[in-house]
């Protein structure tokens, strides 16, 4: 027999004392006199007359000891009743079993939150420990449908909760302790399955509705018996600063990753191959690349055509034939390098990347290939968790089954890395996008666990990057598990969903959808990118929408010539910026629970933030989604209703972050696709009727009362996608000792423009704007003048909607922000 390593759940090493609390059913608590040592907290049972109880123990210095009871309650909002997990007075889980246990969190931070744990009689590599039953709660929970990706489900019990559930979310509306209504107030709690040692928790529920943890190591020599931190919960009363919080608390708990707020990103700018209009920023040279071997026809022949890529390894750090050039004396030369100075001198790219996969290549690195044996790369056969073969296997692991990956040797990972990055760094490349990441966790047998394998490459990784792209160059792929995740201490950019399919008429609208979703939780943790598309595909216009809201980067992969340079246009400035909103766009509060892919009624509604506006997408994405019966992604629809909805400036969460501080709740509405223009009043909403596949995407300014007649909202570049981007600033600066003239004649409104035209100005906005273009703004009362980079210019004004719009010119400096002025 082999081996095995036992693993026992590392104690707290934080001074706030770290209670650990056992759970029972029965809410007595015990006597306080009995005997304990000091030292790291234990797991006690108590009992009592036959009565099950918990409590702490802790180890006194040497001598005689006192037990310490704890009450039921774990932390001030967070409690244990009678075999029930309550949560803000509100029941969340009935019948928790007697071997979950529960730890407070301590710290700043954590003292809000909990960590669910258990403890099982034997030590196993893989355990599945029940917590409670969930049942008639609305939830949203972020799952892997397969290896690489998470997709979005909604549900009301725990049978609904997908197995490799890495995110859940969970709505409780009644106050079930005492059974009264009255409690109005919603709480949202989330639950955060992490990693524990060499352990992965991840959730997922059963027929009895019951939520279970699977923790598994990945590899059979690594055990344990127990987990006290499998599961962080946290709770309150507003979703997006809940999960906020959360991963945040989380960060500080684990400290093996950083918060997205916390990481240094690549300044991102368009991904595109065009010219007319809209030239390239930022190039990515894609698969295609590097030296690699193909295995043999006959060797490949019983494996599938999807997983075929998967039979190649790399044999070499270095570019391969297709790129090699030959200088003036006919000597060779780096083509990669030839080919990156050429984009940055004469198509004015500022930063290339490459790809590779987290193993080198799809099927790793060739064992002893030349120059590369100091790897020591072994072949390496791939076993798949029970959750993702539960839910759709890689038909791409066929392959791997047969031919193995070559493996690098974890302790040799860093110096492969290094010396790939140094030689792209030698030739120009700026970063590298990083593939195929998941594949590792499959890899752990015989080095300590998944958890272990993926941590060892995810630090070699960032080593590398950090020595050779200072600029932190790095884009993760197909990196969709928590083991990576919670591992990523630098690197600021994941990509959010599966793959743009153009071939594909199913997969359309549950891509907008998922990148939406995926985004509350991986939002978190790095800046997520929504995956390029083509600009002359018959969706690309709904594409494009989803992206201008959703606060990423813009990647085309259009083949040189066919351009919608139209389209483009409308998400990219001439100098080859973008208008990239604040934050990773998310569903709006009232779309977290419903399920805008299948339910058949719900549209979905995407909000973000700029510097001076909030905005919000509205998307008709029925029809399509991953099916657990046939496992993948179908049409479950073919002709999905015209629906209905509407959106209201509470949809942008932080709306008042962007307003002045005395805003009434005012805003003017920008609707993008039908122009109209609305001046609307606090809590009032705006309706929306969309059919399958259509989008409208509505900006609210926060409206500013100048003077008692006179009211101002900027809204930005009336052409673009995301209009309010180009709004960088809003100041108002009012005339010195200045009253407001009154209306000449009679005036039914604020809009009535019968004003004196040599009337003195009550105040200046002045605004700085980004971009070229129809720039428009709200004001009550036609402008006085209007000046852009201090000269005067004529300007329109529809005193119907209080529509004012300039022309801004086309700016000569990249980034530059116009000056406009406007009196009033």
């Amino acid at each position: 027999m082999g081996s095995s390593v036992r693993f026992f759940p590392q104690k707290p090493t934080s001074d706030v004392d770290q209670r650990s609390i056992h759970v029972s059913r029965s809410g007595r608590l015990p006597r306080p006199e009995l005997a304990i040592n000091r030292g790291p907290p234990e797991l006690c049972r108590v009992s009592h007359k036959a009565k099950s109880s918990f409590a702490v123990v802790s180890r006194e210095a040497r001598g005689s000891s006192v037990l310490r009871c704890s009450t039921m309650t774990v932390t001030p909002k967070i409690s244990v009743s009678d075999g029930n997990l309550v949560v803000h007075g509100k029941t969340i889980l009935t019948g928790v079993p007697d071997n979950i246990v529960l730890t407070p969190g301590t710290g700043v931070g954590l003292v809000a939150g909990a960590f669910i744990g258990a403890t099982a009689s034997h030590s196993k590599s893989l355990h599945v420990f029940p917590v409670g039953v969930l049942e008639d709660h609305r939830f949203m929970c972020c799952f892997r449908f397969k290896l690489w990706w998470m997709t979005q489900r909604m549900g009301t019990s725990g049978r609904d909760i997908p197995l490799e559930t890495q995110f859940l979310l969970v709505e409780s509306k009644d106050n079930t302790e005492t059974g009264e209504q009255g409690d109005a107030s919603t709480i949202y709690t989330v639950f955060l399955p992490l990693l524990e040692g060499p352990f992965r928790a991840v959730l997922q529920g059963n027929d009895r509705n019951e939520l279970e943890v699977c923790l598994e190591s990945g590899d059979s020599a690594v055990e344990t018996n127990q987990g006290l931190y499998l599961v962080y919960m946290h709770a309150g009363t507003n979703p997006f600063e809940v999960i906020n919080q959360a991963v945040k608390g989380v960060e500080k708990h684990m400290q093996t990753f950083l918060h997205r707020e916390k990481k240094e990103g690549v300044d991102e700018g368009l991904k595109s191959l065009s010219e007319g209009g809209t030239p390239p920023r930022f190039l990515i040279i894609d698969d295609g690349w590097q030296q690699i071997e193909n295995k043999a026809k006959e060797e490949s022949a019983s494996v599938v055509q999807e997983g075929a890529q998967f039979a190649s390894r790399l044999t070499g750090i270095k570019e391969n034939s297709k790129f090699q050039k030959n200088d003036q004396n006919n000597e060779p030369v780096s083509g990669l390098k030839h080919v990156v100075d050429e984009a940055k001198q004469h198509r004015n790219v500022k930063f290339v990347y490459v790809w590779h996969a987290l193993v080198g290549y799809w099927g790793g690195v060739k064992p002893a290939a030349a120059g590369m044996e100091h790897y020591d790369t072994a072949l390496a056969y791939p076993v798949q968790s029970p959750g993702v073969l539960g839910n759709q296997p890689d038909i791409v692991m066929d392959s791997l089954s047969v031919h193995g990956l070559g493996l690098v040797h974890p302790k040799k990972v860093f110096n492969f890395y290094n010396e790939l990055h140094a030689y792209l760094a030698s030739c120009g490349v700026d970063g590298v996008k990083v593939d195929v990441q998941n594949i590792i966790e499959t890899l752990g047998a015989g080095h300590g666990g998944r958890v272990s394998l993926t941590r060892s490459y995810n630090q070699a990784l960032e080593a590398s990057i950090a020595r050779n792209f200072p600029d932190n160059g790095c884009i993760a792929c197909m990196c969709h598990n928590t083991d990576g995740i919670y591992s990523a201490k630098q690197t600021a950019i994941v990509r959010a969903s599966d793959d743009f399919y153009p071939r594909d008429p199913a997969s359309h609208t549950i891509h907008i959808s998922s990148v939406a979703y995926n985004t509350l939780f991986l939002g978190e943790f790095m800046h997520p990118d929504w995956d390029m598309f083509h600009s002359l595909h018959p969706v690309a216009e709904y594409h494009s929408a989803a992206r201008a809201v959703g606060g990423c980067a813009i990647y085309v992969s259009d083949k040189p010539g066919n351009h919608n340079f139209e389209l483009l246009k409308k998400l990219v400035l001439p100098d080859g910026s973008v208008l990239r909103a604040q934050l990773p766009g998310r569903p709006t509060h009232d779309c977290l629970f419903v399920d805008p892919a299948r339910d058949g009624t719900s549209l979905l509604k995407i909000w973000n933030l700029n510097k001076c506006t909030g905005v919000v997408g509205v998307f008709n994405c029925q029809g399509a989604g991953w099916c657990k019966v046939v496992k993948k992604t179908r049409i479950h629809d073919e002709s999905p209703g015209t629906l209905s909805s509407s959106v209201r400036a509470t949809d942008v969460d932080h709306i008042s972050q962007v307003a002045s501080p005395n805003w009434n709740g005012e805003t003017i509405v920008y609707a993008y696709r039908s122009g109209e223009v609305i001046r609307l009043p606090k809590g009032a909403s705006v309706p929306v009727t969309l059919k399958v596949l259509e989008y409208e995407l509505f900006h609210f300014c926060p409206l500013k009362e100048i003077a008692s007649n006179i009211s101002f909202a900027p809204i930005g570049l009336l052409d673009m996608f995301n209009s309010g981007g180009a709004v960088d600033q809003f100041d108002i600066h009012m005339v010195s000792n200045k009253k407001p003239e009154l209306f000449d004649g009679e005036a039914s409104s604020e809009l009535t423009t019968a004003l004196s035209e040599n009337r003195s100005p009550t105040a200046t906005i002045a605004l700085k704007a980004r971009g070229c273009g129809r720039f428009g703004a709200y004001s009550s009362q036609r402008p006085l003048k209007c000046t852009v980079g201090g000269v005067e210019t004529e300007f329109n004004y529809d005193s119907a909607t209080g529509l004012m719009t300039v022309s801004l010119p086309i700016p000569e400096e990249e980034m530059y922000r116009w000056p406009v002025e406007i009196q009033v």
